[in-house]
């Protein structure tokens, strides 16, 4: 299972757009997990400072730090084909 976590607050755009583009790879990685926590809630600021995330959405795949403020399909493809391995 490859699991991402998306740390965001309520309403972020650019946080749909990259879970719009997780769900799309879907196809591809069917083991993908997508998990969506609002940083604003106890549990999302405590993330918030554990990874040091400056902009939004925090991302992690399989519980480590991936990105924040976004990412490209193929940024996730290169780190979900070097989890497959």
């Amino acid at each position: 299972m490859i699991k991402v976590t998306l740390i965001r607050p309520a309403g972020c755009h650019h946080c749909a757009a990259v879970k719009a583009t997780l769900e799309k790879m879907k196809v591809d990685y069917p083991e993908l997990n997508i998990e969506e926590i609002d940083m604003t809630t106890s549990e999302g600021q405590a993330l918030v400072q554990k990874y040091n995330i400056l902009s939004s959405p925090g991302i992690l795949v399989n519980d480590e730090l991936f990105a924040f403020g976004g990412a490209t399909e193929d940024q996730f493809k290169k780190k979900f084909d070097e989890l497959k391995k």
